[in-house]
């Protein structure tokens, strides 16, 4: 029985190791959907559904943030440290805040690949993660702290968007 919870057993490594395998997989197919799974013709260059969705104003920024939240609650899930997090939101923080910005943000959505860059991160965290695993509350206080910075970066996106919006549509009727 685990020490924080009698009512689960304790993971063992080899469980832990396949569950973050499992997850590993998981987010690198959406990261690759998301930043990656559509290439332009004679050309090396990629974009994916985050970019494509991105066109869609205001809401497509702000579907793109919700998908790339995913990839951060799986890291906290996983246990990576506050600066890995706190890296992984200022990814997807720049992606959501320029990706706001009509036209110009749709390219940039489609040249940063936030999720790509993420799952690296998330990557490495696995590959040298050694430590004895955390108390349950760090974990929960870590999730709670990245689902709260990410609502309120795709907030300021939203907002971004909107303004950015009114202001193009003042200088077209103005």
């Amino acid at each position: 029985m685990s020490r924080t919870n009698p009512q689960f057993p304790a993971r063992s490594s080899e469980t832990a190791h396949v569950i973050d395998a499992a997850r590993a997989r998981r987010i690198r197919t959406l990261a690759q959907l998301l930043d990656n799974s559509i290439q332009i013709p004679g050309t090396s260059w990629r974009f994916g559904f985050d970019a494509i969705v991105g066109l869609i104003p205001v809401v497509g920024d702000l579907i793109g943030g919700v998908l790339s939240g995913y990839i951060i609650l799986e890291a906290a899930r996983a246990e990576v440290s506050t600066l890995t997090l706190a890296r992984m939101l200022a990814n997807v923080g720049i992606d959501t805040l320029v990706g706001s910005v009509p036209a110009l943000g749709d390219l940039f959505d489609a040249a940063w690949k936030a999720n790509i860059k993420n799952v690296a991160l998330l990557e490495r965290h696995l590959a040298v993660t050694a430590a004895p695993a955390r108390e349950a509350r760090h974990v929960i206080g870590a999730t709670a702290l990245a689902v709260i910075v990410l609502v309120l970066i795709v907030g300021a996106g939203l907002v971004l968007g909107i303004f950015a919006a009114r202001l193009l549509w003042g200088l077209k009727t103005g």
